[in-house]
């Protein structure tokens, strides 16, 4: 299956990413809200590649008509309903991305730059308005353009790719090396991060990582370029993600040094 030779090719950076040194460098509280301070723009930004595939995929506009792969529509819709309105550890309605700012104020790390991100957002400001400051850093900036480049792009193949590789398929067995690392110390510091991950690992492993693989099957079919085109972009995806793991582990490095 073509699936199966798109994943046995990615798997090289996947594997890098796994054994990155930065979960061997966060073992403190201090660690985690640098590393979540970065790491923030990136669960933001999940949510516009979500969303531009509920756009391509499913009918949002008046008036409606029906979508042409009832799979797909099913698909998506039930990823938007558990990403935009999950439930927390209250049983209360809530977005993972919300879930993650709450996690983030319980260990005091800074929201004031995504905050301030989406106050800008909020008066219907495009993407390409946003400046250079309003991002944590360059490694942060360059993840998220590459996101909104493809999602420009309006082809569903390459927007789940994205979506797939470089996030849905790779969720799970990322944040459970950081799970392993925070069970190692006083859970009572993390309570909403272990609960939001664990969230994370149980939906994604479960449900939509496998799920999100049948979604890529069904877009390319049997056009070979559609499937090279997905390869290059999760590599891209891929090392893009590495490449903001690396300024993570170097911000956590240097809090460290500094201290």
């Amino acid at each position: 299956m073509k699936i199966d030779l798109l994943e046995k090719e990615l798997a090289p950076l996947r594997a890098r990413l796994l054994a990155h040194e930065v979960y061997q460098n966060i073992n403190s509280i201090k660690d985690v809200r640098v590393f979540m301070e970065n790491h923030v723009f990136a669960v933001w930004d999940f949510m516009s590649l979500l969303k531009s595939l509920q756009t391509e995929l499913t009918c949002v506009s008046v008036p409606w008509v029906p979508g042409t792969n009832p799979l797909l529509t099913r698909f998506i819709n039930e990823i938007v309903l558990a990403e935009e309105s999950d439930v927390n550890a209250l049983n209360e309605p809530m977005s993972h991305f919300e879930m993650y700012i709450d996690a983030m104020k319980e260990v005091g790390a800074d929201t004031s730059k995504i905050d301030a991100l989406l106050h800008h957002l909020s008066f219907k400001a495009d993407y390409a308005d946003i400046e250079k400051s309003a991002f944590l850093s360059e490694a942060n900036q360059a993840f998220t353009d590459f996101t909104f480049q493809v999602i420009a792009s309006q082809k569903p193949h390459l927007i789940a790719a994205s979506f797939t590789f470089g996030r849905e398929n790779l969720i799970p067995d990322m944040f459970i090396e950081i799970v392993k690392k925070l069970n190692n110390t006083s859970n009572q510091k993390y309570k909403k991060l272990v609960y939001y991950l664990d969230r994370h690992i149980e939906i994604d492993e479960g449900e939509h990582g496998p799920m999100s693989l049948r979604m890529i099957e069904a877009l390319c079919g049997d056009d070979e370029g559609k499937w090279d085109e997905v390869i290059q972009v999760s590599k891209q995806s891929l090392l893009k993600r590495l490449v903001l793991w690396d300024s993570i582990n170097e911000a956590v490095v240097s809090i460290n040094e500094v201290s």
